[in-house]
């Protein structure tokens, strides 16, 4: 019920209400959010390898190979990004004297990614995808995630 509460409102960020909702959905949550969502993404990849004929190995052991090669490897780059995003995102908080933390920052640009990544998914089905795309993604969830920090309060100044 949480991750599909979580969808929802991913989708409808960089929507006030949904930035809130997100914010009260616990950080274990997220990061397992996190791991479905890259396994839907790695979805067009595990289908073309399962199907290649060419590859010649039983099916269990594309599996094996798949989720050591292509589903961990992703997983570490994909945390690695949405922590430098969210690093960044933490300096111009700072920078606009907004009130909100890294590990908010953090949460939230794991549930800004869904877009990107389902798209990302549905194109990949069909077509080969571009590098061009995927910094189309991440400038998207970039500019998403600077709309997210203004959407915060000011820091109130203290005497």
């Amino acid at each position: 019920m949480k991750f599909w509460i979580a969808f929802i409102n991913s989708i409808k960020l960089p929507n006030r209400q949904a930035i809130f909702a997100l914010n009260r959905i616990s950080m274990d949550i997220a990061v397992l959010y996190l791991f479905i969502l890259l396994l839907i993404v790695s979805a067009p990849s595990l289908a073309d390898q399962l199907t290649d004929p060419g590859t010649g190995m039983h099916w269990l052991l594309l599996l094996i190979y798949f989720f050591i090669f292509y589903y961990l490897p992703l997983n570490m780059v994909v945390l690695l990004l949405v922590s430098l995003m969210a690093y960044i995102g933490a300096g111009i908080a700072k920078l606009l004297k907004r009130k909100i933390r890294f590990s908010i920052l953090w949460k939230l640009v794991v549930y800004m990614t869904t877009i990107p990544f389902l798209l990302y998914t549905i194109i990949a089905l069909f077509f080969p995808i571009g590098d061009v795309l995927t910094g189309l993604f991440i400038l998207y969830t970039f500019i998403f995630m600077i709309k997210v920090i203004i959407a915060f309060p000011k820091r109130k100044r203290r005497k």
